[in-house]
């Protein structure tokens, strides 16, 4: 491996988080805590426990894996929809590196971004309410693999975009209302039974599921069947970017 072009790439997208710091670390944190001003301190201190968490508690990994979600795509998008726009994707790929080299460096870095984002968003929930983390392993590697996979899926977002309203669509249209139905500021175990089985359909529910249990030892779904449906989506995503690759569709046109 090339681990000098890897180096290369991934420096270079760090670098333009650091430059673009308010933009990418404190506006997502910020929005994040009023959410939990809103929903956790005000809305929480009049709502009933949730499977024995409070409700402010409860919200937590839910909140955080929203973030994580759609930061992962926003920065692996805009990472590699940037070089294509500016041209500069060609040398990139005349370059003496291989696709799996490339895909290294903007989605490591795209994911390194987004796990850092995490971390600030969890340390800065402890400033509203109390919480644990049963299972800080499980919790970690929910965090990584999570944060991996929608940087997969955000790269493709950024080969298949043509134009900035493209690059946006999907996230807006698409993620965020997902996320939103996905469990994070509520059980599915709430929902009439009708609305339980629709709500297994949003991959969504597996990931704030899973990443909930590693908190409170409690879940939607089985944590097994969620890490299963992280790891099938991620390899979905790696399926597509190989034969996106091979084919050099978005690439070389």
């Amino acid at each position: 491996m090339n681990l000098y072009a890897v180096r290369a790439i991934y420096r270079f997208e760090m670098e333009r988080t650091w430059r673009t710091l308010v933009q990418s670390i404190a506006s997502p944190v910020i929005s994040t805590s009023l959410y939990f001003i809103v929903f956790g301190a005000a809305i929480g201190s009049r709502m009933t426990q949730v499977d024995g968490v409070s409700y402010g508690a409860f919200i937590v990994p839910g909140l955080i894996m929203l973030s994580i979600l759609t930061e992962s795509i926003s920065n692996a998008s805009f990472g590699i929809y940037m070089p294509r726009f500016s041209g500069t994707i060609y040398e990139v790929l005349s370059a003496p590196i291989s696709a799996f080299e490339i895909i290294t460096g903007y989605v490591g870095a795209a994911a390194s971004k987004s796990i850092i984002l995490g971390l600030i968003i969890m340390a800065t929930a402890r400033l509203f309410v109390p919480y644990h983390i049963a299972h800080p392993f499980v919790m970690a590697a929910f965090l990584v693999l999570t944060a991996l996979t929608f940087s997969l899926f955000g790269f493709i977002l950024g080969l298949w975009a043509d134009g900035w309203e493209k690059l946006q669509i999907v996230p807006m249209m698409v993620v965020t209302p997902l996320a939103f139905l996905g469990g994070s500021f509520y059980s599915i175990s709430m929902l009439p039974p009708f609305w339980q089985k629709v709500t297994l359909f949003n991959p969504v529910v597996y990931l704030v599921s899973g990443f909930r249990w590693s908190f409170y030892g409690s879940s939607d779904v089985a944590v097994g069947l969620s890490l299963g449906a992280t790891l099938g989506f991620m390899a979905l995503c790696l399926a597509v970017i190989w034969w996106i690759f091979k084919t050099g569709w978005r690439l070389k046109a």
